[in-house]
């Protein structure tokens, strides 16, 4: 697994304090599959960044900003997985593949492909359409 961004730290921290409402050092690195004092170096450098506040021994909370924007990564990674499912991609790949790009689209792609994903949701008829012509191709 490569070595997880900054994204990847906040959009975590993020998902644990909204299912969990706290997020531990501990917690963050299992989730990520990286060593505590990783997490701590990052959350340091997050806590400096105004991302969030750390205190050591006693967890941390996102600040508006860190929230804002873990919001904002969580909402990225959901749509690409619903943008993978709507275009046909098999489920035992979803998770990897949006990993593996999620973090090179810009937010101009990002916003595009949410009204990609709202058309089809729009008329369901779409997604049909779209079977017919992924099945010819097959």
């Amino acid at each position: 697994m490569p070595t997880p961004s900054m994204e990847d730290y906040i959009e975590q921290i993020y998902m644990l304090i909204e299912n969990k409402g706290y997020a531990r050092v501990s917690d963050i690195a299992e989730a990520l599959s990286v060593h505590p004092s990783s997490v701590t170096k990052m959350v340091q450098k997050l806590d400096k960044d105004d991302y969030l506040i750390y205190e050591k021994y006693r967890g941390l909370v996102l600040t508006p900003k860190g929230n804002k924007v873990g919001k904002r990564l969580v909402y990225r990674h959901e749509l690409l997985e619903q943008f993978l499912r709507v275009i046909g991609v098999k489920e035992e790949h979803i998770y990897e593949d949006v990993e593996g790009i999620e973090h090179h689209l810009s937010w101009d792609s990002i916003d595009r492909i949410g009204d990609l994903v709202q058309f089809f949701d729009e008329e369901k008829d779409r997604v049909e359409d779209l079977r017919t012509i992924q099945n010819r191709s097959e």
